[in-house]
C-alpha cells in the first residue's frame, strides 16, 4: 500500500515523500526581494517532499500585496538563488508559484499608480495588504481595475514565460502556475469576473483560452515535467464566482492532459474553509474532475489541499485518491512537519497574529523536535 511517506517522481522532479508545503503568503520581502529570512524559513522546511513557495509575481503589474517577493528583478532572482541553494543543500526540492493577481491589487502597488488589470472592469469585493503612511502593514479594499485590451494579453502570456525562465535561473526545480483563488488566470475562467465579448470571453473554450496559452508558453520554455498548476474549482476567495463550475473545470482538466505536467494542485472547497463548500446547485465532483484529465491521457500527479490532517492525508494517498497532499498552516508552525507526522508527534499551534508581515517572530522561531 502506498504511504504518505513513500517517494514519488512527478514529471522531472523526484521527491522523497508525498507531503507538500503549500504556498503561503507571509509579506516579509521588502522591495519584492527575498532576503536571509526567507533563506532560513525555507531551509527549515526542506524535509517536505516538495516546497511550493509563496506566490511570486512575474511583474510589478502582477503584484497585489506589499512585501511579497517577485521574480522580475535581477536582485530578486539572486535572492531566490540563495533560498534554492539552501533548500537543496538540506536535501529538499522547491518550486516557485508564479503569480499575476489581476484585479486583486491596489493602485499604490502598481507601476506609476495605475489601475490594476482584469478580464473585465469589475472591482473585487476583497481586500489586499499594503503598507500605510506610518510604515505599518494593513488590509485595505482593492482598487477598481480596468479591462485588458485584447492586444495586451499576449504580452502577459509572455510575462509568464519569462517568469518561468527566471525561476529556473534562480535554481528552482520547477514552477507552479497560480490559476486559483480569484487571481488573474482564475478571473478569466469564471463567468462572475469575465464578461468579455472577444475570443477570451463567453464560451467555456474562450474563458479557458488564456490559461491554456499560459500553460503552452511555460511548458514550451522549461518543459512540462517542471510545471504544476493550482486550481480551485469552487472557492469564493477574492470574490471568485461561477454558478456551474463543473463543465469549465472538467474542460480545463481534459485540455491540460496534452502538456505532460508534473502535477495538478487542487484546492477542495473554500480556500482555508469548508472542504464541502459548493458554488451552484450541486456539489462539485472532484473524482469526475480528475477522471476528465486521466481519460484524456493526462498523467500529472494529483495533489489535494485544504484542511488535511495526518489521518485524512494518509487516507487520501493510501486510497489512491491523491498522489500528494499539501499542508499550509501546519507547515507555518511546524518546520519539521514530515517528521512529526511520521512519528505521530504533537504539533505546534500557529500564531495567526504573525501570519502577515513582521520578522523572525512567528516565521523562523517555531521549534523543531529535539
Amino acid at each position: 500500500m502506498t504511504s504518505l511517506f513513500d517517494p514519488i517522481t512527478i514529471g522531472d522532479i523526484a521527491l522523497a515523500n508525498r507531503v507538500v508545503m503549500a504556498p503561503l503568503t507571509r509579506n516579509r520581502s521588502p522591495n519584492a526581494i527575498p532576503n536571509d529570512l526567507q533563506v532560513e524559513y525555507y531551509r527549515q522546511r526542506a524535509g517536505a517532499g516538495l516546497i511550493i513557495t509563496e506566490g511570486t509575481p512575474i511583474t510589478q503589474q502582477g503584484q497585489g500585496y506589499a512585501d511579497v517577493p517577485g521574480l522580475y528583478k535581477p536582485e530578486a532572482i539572486a535572492g531566490w538563488k540563495k533560498v534554492t541553494d539552501a533548500v537543496h543543500a538540506a536535501g529538499g526540492k522547491i518550486v516557485t508559484q508564479i503569480w499575476h493577481v489581476g484585479r486583486v491589487s491596489h493602485v499604490s502597488l502598481q507601476p506609476g499608480g495605475a489601475q490594476p488589470v482584469a478580464p473585465s472592469a469589475i472591482t473585487a469585493k476583497s481586500k489586499t495588504y499594503v503598507i500605510d503612511d506610518q510604515g505599518n502593514g494593513t488590509f485595505t479594499e482593492t482598487s477598481a481595475p480596468r479591462a485588458l485590451g485584447t492586444e495586451e494579453i499576449a504580452g502577459i502570456v509572455d510575462d509568464f514565460r519569462k517568469g518561468a525562465r527566471a525561476a529556473i535561473e534562480a535554481g528552482f526545480d520547477g514552477i507552479e502556475l497560480h490559476a486559483a483563488n480569484g487571481y488573474l488566470i482564475d478571473q478569466f475562467l469564471r463567468s462572475g469576473t469575465n464578461h468579455r465579448t472577444d475570443q477570451y470571453g463567453g464560451s467555456i473554450e474562450n474563458r479557458a483560452r488564456f490559461l491554456l496559452e499560459v500553460v503552452e508558453a511555460v511548458t514550451r520554455e522549461i518543459g512540462g515535467g517542471r510545471v504544476g498548476i493550482r486550481l480551485s474549482p469552487v472557492t469564493p476567495a477574492n470574490d471568485a464566482s461561477e454558478p456551474d463550475p463543473q463543465p469549465i473545470f472538467n474542460h480545463v482538466a481534459e485540455k491540460l492532459a496534452a502538456f505532460g505536467l508534473a502535477y495538478i494542485h487542487v484546492i477542495e472547497g473554500a480556500t482555508g474553509g469548508a472542504r464541502d463548500y459548493q458554488q451552484g446547485d450541486k456539489p462539485f465532483d472532484y473524482a469526475a474532475f480528475k477522471q476528465a484529465h486521466r481519460a484524456a491521457g493526462g498523467k500529472a500527479a494529483w495533489m489535494v489541499n485544504n484542511g488535511y490532517d495526518r489521518e485524512s492525508a494518509a487516507d487520501a494517498v493510501e486510497s489512491g485518491r491523491a498522489d500528494l497532499v499539501a499542508f499550509g498552516r501546519l507547515f507555518i508552525a511546524n518546520p519539521d512537519l514530515v517528521r512529526r507526522l511520521r512519528e505521530h508527534a504533537a504539533l505546534n499551534e500557529p500564531n495567526r497574529n504573525t501570519f502577515y508581515g513582521g520578522k523572525e517572530a512567528g516565521y523562523t522561531d517555531y521549534p523543531a523536535l529535539a
